[in-house]
Parts: C-alpha cells; structure tokens; sequence
C-alpha cells in the first residue's frame, strides 16, 4: 500500500489505547513495553484522581490556559493552580518511567491527548457552562492545544530518542458534538451541532501540531465519523470495533483504499474470558471479505487494538490483553484469507 509509508509501525502490528490499571507508573510502563515491544504506548493511569484522568493530562499540557477542579468538573482558572501542578507532576513521572524502560528503543510510540472537541465539551467557563457553546473559547482552547502538543511531543522526542512518535487524540465525546447532543450545565438542552466544516478545521489543526507524526482520532463510541476524520487528515481511525454496523462498510472502505489505518478495538477492555487470538479477529476477516478487500491488505491496513482503555480491568487482566492483542495481529498477519 503506497500510503502505507506514512504508517511508522510494521505490518501486524498491536498496541494499546492509553489508560492501564492502578497507580504505580514503573509497573504501567513496564506492562506496557513488555508486552507490546514493537509499539509501546505512554499509558495514562486515572486511578490516581482528578489530574491523571485523560482530560486532566490533557489540560495540563495547555499553554497559557489553565484549568481546576470543581465538584462539576474542570473549570478554567486564571492561573495554574494546584490542580494544573498536580497534572504536571504525574505526566513528568509518567515519561520518567517511559524513559527507563525504553533504552534503546528504536520505533513506533504512541502518545495520546484529548482532541479539541471532547475537550471543548468537558472543560467548562467561568459561568459553568462548558466551552463548546462559545466559538471564541473552542479557538482558544484548540490554539492553546495545538502549542501544548507541539512542547509535549518534542519532550517525547528528546527522553526517547529512537521513538517514531504516534499522536493519538482521543475524542469519544465526537459523535455527539456533531449530532447536537452534548448537554448544557441545567441537563434541559443541549448544545447545537458544531459545523462539520469547524470541526474538520480544528482537528487539522491539531493534525499539523504533530509535525509530521501520524495522527491516530480515537472514539470508542457509535458512529465514528470517518470520512470527516479522514479529510482532517487522520493517518489512523481507532474505534471498538463491535460497535460498527454495516451502513459504515462504504466509508470504512473508502478509508482503507485510501490508505487510513485502523485500529480495530477487537479484544474487552474488562474483565471477562478471552476466546483464541483468532477468535478476536475473526469480525475483522468477516469486514474484510464483505468488503471485497485484498487480503493482502489486511495486516498492513489493521492495527489490533483492545476495544478501549483498561483503567476499569485487573492488572492480571491488561497484561494478558495486551499479550493477546499481539498474538491476535499476528493471526491477522500469518493468515490473511
């Protein structure tokens, strides 16, 4: 696949989505690039309260724009507070570990951020309402985004120097900004749709922030918009993969001739009991077949994934998914058909 040269990871290739168990992030590093070695992630770790969580991190990272903790949520500040401190603090932790046990490293890693809109739709003004009502504030909060990437991703760079770095934005609140649905602070309405052109807008911006790294958008909620998703210039689409229905086959085909990864959520992210690594991509070769795709483009167009973080499993239980995750790509890759 000609396209496939913008694709920083080999054909075959697992990884994770971004939160592991527990709050010890030596242990979370060390799952994480034990069990995936060919594309590590930096694993967020939620378990330790409000400022690990993913929009926590994420805020943490903006620059000139801060944010704190009330009992609704997080709230813009004037300045940063204990709450934006206590967010930099663990991040620093978190890529302290990551450092230590990727010596040597040499290859794809993939780092995650909230993306502008779930960002937009959980992060609220000085008057409780969150950010998305106000287009001043959404160009506001996506420019400071855009800066906060750029520092956070060079960081990245420097502490690991052989990473071939992946930005993933994670945006399950998407769907719903599109579709209106996003409730205003009473809970009696809800925001009006956001243009699809303005969102498409915002997500290229962050698409330019990653300079030049591949750009995974990551919702593990229904109808993923992917044709939007692929003209905002995403190199990859990560979504649960039990939750496709047919109606996405045309735009899901698209994707791949196209040249867009996926990064199909096959295996639960809870705990349960895993079927046979084959067994967890077998919907994937049943897409694939109905799809009239060539087989051949199966392992270098599909990344497999667990279906969304694993904050919610057992430490046993994330190492065994991940563990499994690897061996479920490498079914995908040894037998195509």
């Amino acid at each position: 696949m000609s396209e496939n040269t913008r694709h920083k990871w080999a054909a075959g290739a697992a990884t994770g989505i971004g939160s592991m168990p527990g709050g010890d992030a030596r242990e979370a590093a060390k799952t994480v690039t034990g069990s995936l070695e060919d594309f590590p992630h930096l694993p967020e770790l939620p378990a330790r309260g409000p400022g690990a969580d993913m929009i926590g991190r994420t805020l943490g990272l903006l620059v000139e724009l801060y944010a704190h903790v009330e009992p609704s949520g997080w709230r813009i500040s004037d300045r940063p507070g204990r709450d934006t401190r206590r967010s930099r603090s663990w991040l620093g932790e978190d890529l302290d570990a990551l450092e230590e046990f990727t010596q040597g490293y040499a290859g794809p890693l993939k780092v995650s951020a909230v993306g502008p809109w779930t960002l937009a739709a959980a992060l609220e003004l000085r008057n409780g309402e969150v950010a998305l009502g106000d287009p001043g504030a959404r160009r506001d909060l996506t420019a400071s985004l855009v800066e906060g990437l750029r520092g956070h991703l060079a960081e990245v760079r420097r502490r690991v120097p052989g990473a071939e770095v992946v930005l993933q934005l994670d945006e399950p609140s998407l769907t719903a900004v599109l579709q209106g649905r996003v409730k205003t602070a009473s809970g009696y309405r809800t925001h009006r749709a956001v243009d699809r052109a303005d969102v498409e807008g915002a997500l290229r911006d962050l698409v330019g922030a990653a300079d030049g790294a591949p750009v995974v958008v990551h919702s593990c909620a229904p109808e993923v918009p992917f044709g939007l998703l692929r003209r905002a210039g995403a190199t990859g689409i990560s979504f649960d993969a039990a939750l496709l229905t047919e109606r996405e086959d045309e735009v899901i085909g698209e994707a791949v001739e196209g040249g867009t990864a996926l990064f199909a959520g096959v295996v639960p992210g809870v705990d349960g009991r895993l079927s046979d690594p084959a067994g967890s991509v077998m919907g994937v070769r049943t897409l694939w077949r109905r799809l009239g795709l060539a087989p051949g483009l199966l392992a270098e167009s599909v990344v497999v994934t667990p279906s969304c973080g694993l904050a919610g499993a057992s430490p046993a239980y994330a190492r065994a998914v991940l563990a499994h995750c690897v061996r479920a790509a490498k079914s995908l890759a040894d037998n195509p058909e």
